[in-house]
């Protein structure tokens, strides 16, 4: 009888020891929700950059991915509660999470000094991560053969020799196609602030040119490849990533200044952790990471005293070249007019 309960007892102080071990263990190791682009950004992120982090702060990041739109969708369903520590949006859907009171005003830091201004979202409630730029991309192949001099201005996108040869992403679903609407607007005079001379004199100079309105760039290549789309706005990251699959392709930042186009980084407000996610974006713009980043998935840095080598060097090297003339869009008014804006390209430009 005696030697029954010893038995037991010892049976469930071994139990009680293996959960005082398992607390221990989970005390040692937190995990940090991080919201992010899937696919090439979550691979890169989770196999080169999050490591040296995790191991010097005993923590796992763990990624939630989804599109800027999907993430933000979720941070404001858990607002005043967040699951997610950090979160990783396009710009323009920055400036509504933080209109949104969605994200909390960063740290000073030697790495946040070392960011250009023009990557700080609102008083430091974001931080640019990496940076793109939006200018024209064209086939080297058909302005070879039809003997055409590269395109220097957002304006050759209504030069008629190009009829049919145009291809632009529908401005509604696309940051490519806004900013190529935008920059022509203020061509003809325009503000983010007043659009009516773009809507005005697109159906009659551009319109005629466009083969296609696409819904996003993914079609853009192979549209090239069969011939149809000669000049297009594109990005020099993704036009970089095509040369080196062998596409014939090159990009030109229009005299009047390319876009920057912004992947930036909050932590969210009244998150479980905030001492760590702060941390964790402080890290994510340090020179380790931003090469990290660029090294091994082609996410130009923001950060200009990132060490890059050979290919990398060269292409942020041209990079930081072509942000010296960048221009940065007013996101909060074009936040505020974009679903009117929608409409009525809709029913006057793409119908």
């Amino acid at each position: 009888m005696f030697q029954h309960h010893a038995k037991k007892s010892s049976v469930a102080l071994a139990a009680a020891a293996l959960l005082l071990g398992a607390g221990a263990a989970q005390a040692q190791t937190r995990t940090l929700y991080i919201g992010m682009n899937g696919g090439n950004m979550e691979r890169t992120y989770t196999q080169f950059v999050f490591p040296p982090f995790e191991k010097a702060n005993d923590v796992k990041v763990v990624v939630v991915p989804g599109t800027s739109t999907d993430i933000l969708a979720k941070a404001q369903a858990a607002k005043g509660k967040a699951q997610m520590h950090v979160m990783v949006l396009d710009d323009g859907i920055m400036y509504r999470a933080i209109n949104m009171g969605l994200c909390e005003k960063l740290k000073p830091s030697q790495n946040m000094a070392a960011v250009p201004a023009i990557a700080h979202l609102k008083d430091d409630h974001a931080v640019g991560l990496s940076m793109g730029m939006t200018g024209l991309a064209y086939s080297t192949k058909i302005f070879a053969d039809k003997g055409w001099a590269p395109p220097t201005s957002w304006g050759d996108l209504a030069d008629p020799r190009y009829k049919g040869k145009v291809v632009v992403q529908s401005m509604p679903a696309s940051s490519f196609g806004l900013h190529a609407f935008l920059m022509f607007n203020r061509l003809q005079g325009g503000t983010e602030k007043n659009v009516e001379p773009a809507f005005k004199a697109w159906p009659g100079t551009i319109g005629p040119n466009v083969v296609e309105y696409i819904p996003n760039s993914s079609k853009v290549v192979e549209m090239m490849q069969a011939g149809d789309a000669a000049l297009f706005p594109y990005t020099l990251t993704q036009v970089e990533l095509m040369k080196s699959k062998g596409m014939p392709m090159e990009f030109v930042a229009p005299k009047e200044g390319a876009v920057l186009l912004l992947t930036a980084q909050c932590v969210l407000a009244n998150n479980p952790d905030a001492a760590l996610a702060h941390k964790l974006v402080d890290y994510l713009i340090s020179p380790e990471a931003q090469a990290l980043a660029m090294e091994n998935g082609s996410y130009n840095p923001v950060n200009p005293q990132a060490v890059l080598k050979g290919k990398a060097a060269q292409e942020q090297a041209r990079m930081n070249d072509i942000l010296k003339t960048a221009v940065a869009v007013d996101w909060d008014v074009v936040n505020a007019e974009r679903p009117e804006w929608s409409k009525r390209w809709n029913r006057t430009v793409e119908r």
